[in-house]
């Protein structure tokens, strides 16, 4: 009998390493603490100074391999668990406590990587980007209200999370009562999909939604959707209500959008994290944003963590296909270009 093949898990493509991920929301790098994170299979940390300014180094001592995240904050400097080593905020060693007269060695030093802070979200890279963090369309619009949600961790592949976010289809079976009709699902009608330097675009695709947005009111809703980069998408939907004793809740220029990033753990783990931005309901609390997107990416992943193969077909003919899928299509078709193999079947 032949022993299984045991696969090896893939090196991460270049497309992927000099990009910018997600690796936490700023809110939950707070000055005194170290939080872990793991990107792309590696192991990280992320801290913050006293003065706010945030770092992401390789969860490495460089002296015997400890875990940095095990340690502390000691004076704006990281203290290694294993025998007290300091690390300042330019990576360098400052103390060998064992030796505290003798200055350190210059190649006792952390390993950091590229970070920034965008859309209440904190961005790294392995590797060196040669393109600027994502816009988002509405971040500095004033007349929109934003709300990071999340994080939603998913047992899955980061490429399918991303397309199941950016796939109309599924909206009355797996979120029925909420943006579809199990019993009268909508017609998808033929849409276009635009691709250009800065990634993919459908023109509007329209539904129906019973409680489409956060009002938990009914809507004509018209979705617009981007890929800005292989785990990083967005929709900007407009949304009519479609009660006409509620229409006076809403007006004709309303709108919805979520911007989503997913931070890829490794193959087949994920975490998702959300910024939207409404320009309608002033009276709509952070809680009541968080409910609705809580129970529709609770729908998403209990969907999404079952597909198989875990990892994204991105030969076409792995899986059949419909015109409604055209955007899905779309972005297999693009992974596929950027020559990705990591997280791809």
């Amino acid at each position: 009998m032949n022993a299984p093949v045991r696969l090896e898990p893939a090196a991460p493509d270049a497309a992927l390493l000099n990009d910018w991920h997600v690796v936490a929301f700023s809110r939950e790098v707070v000055p005194g603490a170290i939080v872990p994170a793991t990107l792309l299979g590696e192991d990280l940390i992320l801290w913050r100074d006293s003065a706010g300014k945030i770092y992401c180094w390789k969860d490495l001592c460089i002296h015997r391999g400890a875990r940095l995240s095990k340690g502390w904050i000691v004076e704006d400097q990281v203290v290694c668990p294993y025998h007290g080593w300091r690390y300042d905020g330019t990576s360098k060693c400052t103390l060998i406590p064992a030796a505290p007269d003798q200055p350190p060695p210059l190649k006792a030093r952390t390993f950091p990587h590229p970070v920034v802070e965008r859309y209440g979200m904190v961005w790294t890279s392995l590797g060196q980007p040669a393109h600027d963090v994502p816009v988002f369309p509405e971040w500095d619009d004033p007349a929109f209200r934003k709300f990071n949600t999340g994080p939603y961790p998913y047992d899955a592949n980061g490429y399918r999370a991303v397309e199941n976010f950016i796939d109309a289809t599924h909206f009355p079976f797996v979120h029925a009562g909420l943006n579809g009709v199990e019993d009268a699902p909508d017609k998808v009608e033929d849409y276009k999909v635009f691709e250009d330097e800065t990634g993919l675009s459908t023109s509007p695709i329209r539904v129906f939604q019973p409680y489409g947005d956060h009002r938990k009111v009914p809507v004509h809703a018209s979705y617009v959707y981007r890929c800005f980069r292989p785990l990083v998408a967005y929709f900007s939907k407009s949304v009519t209500i479609a009660d006409p004793e509620r229409a006076h809740l809403g007006g004709a220029n309303d709108r919805f959008c979520t911007f989503l990033a997913a931070q890829p753990v490794d193959e087949v783990h994920t975490i998702v994290r959300l910024c939207v931005a409404i320009n309608f309901g002033a009276e709509l609390t952070q809680a009541d944003i968080e409910r609705r997107q809580d129970t529709v990416f609770g729908q998403d992943r209990a969907i999404v963590e079952t597909q198989r193969p875990e990892r994204i077909p991105v030969d076409l003919r792995a899986e059949i296909h419909h015109r409604t899928d055209k955007l899905g299509l779309a972005y297999r078709r693009w992974l596929g270009a950027m020559g990705l193999t990591y997280g791809t079947a």
